[in-house]
């Protein structure tokens, strides 16, 4: 790509970005810079620059005064903070969309594209993104909407490990939809809760793993 021609260039520029920090292929601790997001995708800089500030914006890059960019590296205190609050708005979610007895399409389109992929990693943020926003709530929406770039690192990660496999994945995102369409509200937010521990479990052993060698 060497010119500019379409207005959302910098959103598509963010989301090949976002998915190769997901994959781990821009582990934390990198340095996403200005000059090097120009080069690899022939823009200019101001557009590049737009790019990385969305990223920022969510969560999935940091970036301090008069500094490049860098995806953050999130410790054990983060991660279990970042799970109990997720676990809180998620299985509320759950809870009441259980209570209607309605799935939202886009939890079943995610669901439906884990069978495909040995890439859990978008099609979970997909599903997990759903629940909340199949609420008729934006302010929810755009709470959880804050919590979700952090999400999105710690998912990649679990999946460049292979912590987890589709299989697992799928079948705890089975048993929530089963009973949020039999509308035990219960078991449903009981369910995103335990599916969200599990992640957070794996991700903090291996970490602990690596820390002590």
């Amino acid at each position: 790509m060497t010119t500019e021609t379409s207005a959302v260039l910098p959103g598509a520029i963010a989301e090949q970005l976002r998915a190769r920090i997901i994959a781990q292929l821009e582990p934390p601790g990198s340095t996403i810079t200005e000059s090097a997001v120009a080069v690899r995708f022939g823009v200019a800089r101001p557009t590049a620059r737009i790019a990385i500030e969305r990223l920022v914006a969510d969560g999935i890059l940091r970036r301090e005064a008069h500094r490049a960019a860098r995806v953050p590296e999130l410790g054990r205190d983060d991660i279990l903070d970042l799970y109990t609050t997720r676990a809180i708005v998620e299985g509320a979610a759950a809870a009441r969309l259980a209570s209607g007895g309605t799935i939202p399409a886009r939890a079943l389109e995610a669901h439906r594209a884990l069978s495909a992929t040995d890439e859990f990693a978008p099609h979970d943020i997909a599903f997990h993104r759903s629940l909340v926003e199949g609420q008729d709530s934006p302010r929810l929406a755009h709470l959880h909407g804050l919590l979700m770039g952090e999400v999105e690192l710690c998912i990649g990660q679990v999946q460049a490990a292979h912590l987890l496999t589709t299989a697992e994945v799928a079948a705890q995102h089975q048993g929530i939809l089963d009973a949020i369409t039999a509308g035990d509200a219960a078991t449903a937010e009981r369910l995103t809760r335990e599916h969200i521990a599990y992640s957070r479990d794996a991700l903090l052993t291996h970490l602990d793993r690596k820390a002590h060698g």
